[in-house]
């Protein structure tokens, strides 16, 4: 449960239920991607409505930053413990994820049983191409918020983009030793850095290394426990297993998945709920849905009581930071993998270079941005 002192702070005149319809209604209209969710419970939670505490909200935020989980789903879960402990935990995770979660599940029920949507085909050879541009953005973002200056952050990043660019997949083992590097030069300064350098070969030898609902639910709790700081981070994960290792579906279907995703509200790693039907029908899509936000709840429940400490503790701090550094990485590398298959001729490559540009120099919402990208691709469609 929470501390006493945390659940006050946050507690006001609202009640449980319209604390939950909040997140009820951001998880249905709430489209930008994990900044823009987290920036619109800001805004509303903590400036505008006052229900949340700027203490508890930036607690929240650090927490969602470091610990394995989507940003946004993260947060909100966290908000709804400090409101009403396991309960308020369960029912506003429900309420932030259900709206997209059903959305997809439509989706993807259409998807199966027309034979992949055919007539949607030229609004995706054009929408793909704007999701790697939205990918890459997203990554520059990221990397820019959580690494900073920090050299040390920054080579693991471009370790892990290289890594994931060059083998399609995230490695397990390169995020462990990320975790490990940062420790040694944060948190032991007996160790110079020249020397820890020395363990950065090993991080770069990981390139080289060599009833199906119950396998989803397994892989995808297994993909939450490695999501951090932003739901995008879970990209280059699922491509490595569900088409290359699996081969549960082709990458057509995957970018159409990573797609629906970004045109439906709510977190980005919803897109599970998409594969899941695709590859085991109604109890796939949600066996996959349910192991991908497993992780996220349990760190909320078990660590929200300790974090406080936690969070102001750099020897538990620095491992996390190199995590979330190896994360934001292979969200990049992910750019180089999918972008192979989505931009493969001039009339994509001109999307997603046009995306691009927009998304640098206006603030267009990305569900307008797809749509003109659909529109495109309908219109360049060969």
């Amino acid at each position: 449960m929470p501390t006493t002192g945390s659940v006050e702070r946050s507690r006001g005149p609202v009640s449980l239920a319209r604390f939950c319809a909040y997140f009820l209604w951001l998880g249905t209209t709430g489209f930008g991607g994990p900044i823009a969710l987290v920036g619109y419970m800001q805004r509303e939670l903590v400036e505008r409505r006052r229900w949340v505490t700027s203490e508890d909200y930036l607690e929240g935020l650090a927490l969602a930053q470091l610990a394995p989980g989507p940003m946004a789903a993260q947060l909100a879960i966290y908000l709804g413990y400090l409101r009403a402990g396991i309960l308020g935990a369960s029912l506003t995770g429900l309420a932030f994820v259900g709206p997209s979660f059903l959305m997809v599940f439509v989706i993807a029920s259409a998807y199966v049983r027309y034979g992949g949507l055919p007539w949607m085909q030229p609004a995706f050879y054009g929408i793909g191409a704007a999701v790697i541009a939205i990918i890459a953005r997203s990554a520059w973002k990221l990397a820019r918020m959580v690494l900073r200056t920090d050299r040390v952050l920054w080579a693991v990043f471009a370790t892990l983009a290289i890594a994931t660019a060059v083998t399609g997949r995230e490695s397990v083992f390169l995020f462990v030793l990320a975790a490990l590097i940062t420790y040694l030069v944060k948190v032991m300064p007996r160790l110079s850095t020249h020397r820890v350098s020395a363990f950065l070969p090993w991080l770069g030898s990981g390139i080289v290394l060599p009833h199906k609902a119950w396998n989803l639910l397994f892989f995808f709790a297994k993909a939450g426990a490695f999501v951090f700081g932003s739901g995008l981070a879970i990209v280059p994960f699922l491509y490595g297993g569900v088409v290359e290792q699996y081969h549960w579906l082709t990458e057509r279907q995957f970018m159409d998945a990573v797609a629906v995703a970004m045109i439906t509200p709510g977190p980005v790693v919803i897109t599970s709920g998409f594969i899941g039907y695709l590859v085991a029908g109604p109890w796939g899509a949600l066996a996959a849905a349910v192991g991908v936000f497993v992780p996220v709840y349990l760190v909320v429940i078990f660590v929200s009581p300790v974090f406080a400490r936690m969070a102001k503790n750099p020897q538990a701090r620095a491992p996390l930071e190199g995590l979330t550094a190896a994360a934001t990485g292979a969200i990049a590398g992910a750019v180089y993998v999918l972008g192979r298959h989505a931009v493969r001729d001039w009339s994509t490559f001109t999307i997603a270079v046009v995306s691009l540009a927009i998304l640098f120099r206006w603030k267009v919402p990305e569900p307008v941005l797809i749509g003109g990208a659909g529109l495109a691709g309908v219109l360049l469609y060969r």
